[in-house]
Order: C-alpha cells, then sequence, then structure tokens
C-alpha cells in the first residue's frame, strides 16, 4: 500500500516536542521529506535523534521576520519546491489582561500571527500546486477561556488568515486550512511555571472543559495533519478542523 505523503516535501515549524514532533514524525512514516523548526538548537538536536537523521533541521525563531525569509531560502536551497507547510510554532502564554504590557503581546503575536504572516509569503514561490497550508489554530479562538485574551486572539487571527489566503491562492492550486487543537496532554502547561499541585489542579479543571472529560493526544491531532497534508483532502479548503473533543460545539 502506498504511503499517504510519500514524495511529498513537508514543512513543520516549531517541532521539538508535543503535537509538531508528533505530526513530523506522522509525516515521516507516511513517506514525506521532512524539514523542521525550532528556536532551541538543543531542542533541534533532541527532536533529530528522536526523528532519524533524514529530517532537515533549520533553527529559527517564529517571531522574527528576516528568519522567515532565511527559512525559505534554505528550503529552496535543499528542496525543488514545498508541498506541505503546517506551521505550528506558537508562543501559549496565558495571563490575566491586567498582567500583560506591550513587549509581551508583540512578542505573542509575532509569533504567532505576524512570523506565520511573512512566513507564508516568504514560501509562495516555493509552493508547488497542488500544495497544502496548514495553519495551527486553537479551539480558544471559539470559547471564552479566562486569561487566553492574547493567544486567543492571535489564533483567531490566524484562522481568518487561513480563509483569506484561501481565497487568494485558490488558483495556484495552493489549498490553506486551519487545524485547531482542544485541550491536549502536552508539556505546554508546564512552562506556565505553577507548583505540581496547582498545575494538577489546572488540569482536572481543564478536563472537565471537554465533553470527552479527557485531554487530547499529539497523535490525534498530528493524525488530522496528514489528512490536511495528503491527496484526500483535496476537496477541504478554506475550512477549520477542530480536534477539540467537542469542547467549541457542545
Amino acid at each position: 500500500m502506498a504511503r499517504r505523503l510519500e514524495g511529498k516535501y513537508a514543512l513543520v515549524t516549531g517541532a521539538t516536542e508535543g503535537i509538531g514532533l508528533e505530526t513530523a514524525r506522522q509525516f515521516l512514516a507516511e513517506g514525506a521529506t521532512v524539514a523542521i523548526t525550532a528556536r532551541s538548537e538543543a531542542g533541534l538536536e533532541a527532536a533529530a535523534r528522536a526523528l532519524g537523521r533524514d529530517v532537515l533541521c533549520i533553527r529559527s525563531d517564529a517571531g522574527d521576520l528576516p528568519a522567515q525569509r532565511a527559512l525559505a531560502a534554505e528550503l529552496a536551497a535543499h528542496w525543488p519546491r514545498l508541498d506541505v507547510a503546517y506551521l505550528n510554532a506558537a508562543d501559549v502564554t496565558h495571563r490575566p489582561l491586567q498582567d500583560w504590557d506591550e513587549a509581551a503581546f508583540d512578542r505573542l503575536m509575532a509569533t504567532n500571527l505576524k512570523g506565520p504572516f511573512f512566513l507564508l509569503q516568504s514560501l509562495l514561490p516555493l509552493l508547488a500546486d497542488r500544495s497544502s497550508v496548514i495553519l495551527c489554530g486553537s479551539v480558544s479562538a471559539h470559547i471564552g477561556l479566562p486569561q487566553s485574551s492574547a493567544y486567543a486572539a492571535s489564533k483567531s487571527g490566524l484562522l481568518s488568515l487561513a480563509r483569506t489566503l484561501s481565497g487568494e491562492w485558490l488558483g495556484r492550486g495552493i489549498r490553506v486550512n486551519g487545524l485547531s487543537p482542544g485541550p491536549t496532554q502536552t508539556s505546554a502547561l508546564r512552562k506556565l511555571g505553577l507548583p505540581e499541585r496547582e498545575l494538577s489542579d489546572l488540569n482536572q479543571e481543564i478536563r472537565e472543559l471537554v465533553p470527552l472529560k479527557r485531554l487530547g493526544t499529539p497523535i490525534e491531532v498530528a493524525k488530522a495533519a496528514v489528512f490536511l497534508a495528503s491527496d484526500e483532502s483535496s476537496f477541504v479548503v478554506g475550512t477549520e478542523l477542530l480536534v477539540d473533543g467537542g469542547v467549541a460545539n457542545l
């Protein structure tokens, strides 16, 4: 049986852990040639060990504009085209509105919206006819989750970009879709710096938000990304695939 991404060149940004790392692993398993990015050199080295030597690892800060142009240029130097771009890198900072300052807000928006916007601009000449662009949104764009104001706004903007670029690029054979995870079992919550007891309580609160009463897993989101990247989704364009355990709709 032919693998679903055989012969495709695929980029996954923010791919050293969690959903990004698992998506890169699933893309490789389905036959794709894969490049991954991250800000951390140590993270890239660990991901390369996990994924194997065939992965192209590129150090790149998703919120730095010159880095987006450099990333596109490096891909063009290695590959003849780009068939799949999964823009997954994100700043997941959550805090009460009164605790935000302009610098932190700008950093989050640069990583989650401005950087991806200009990365797509830079990748456009490389994107193949019949390529797939997947923008990682979030169920937070659909619900009023406390402390998610800046994060949810950035993801709402990214999902809007998926729709508008779908219309703009349709004639070039480029499909753009959003992929929005719900609460997923990753290390993201640990980055909040909470004591273990508070972290456990927060995890329980999040589970209670999910109609399925559990967190999702990275592989569940990654399998959805494989579908959007493959030719199986050739009639899917300009939409959002929610992998959220029913949070947004139930």
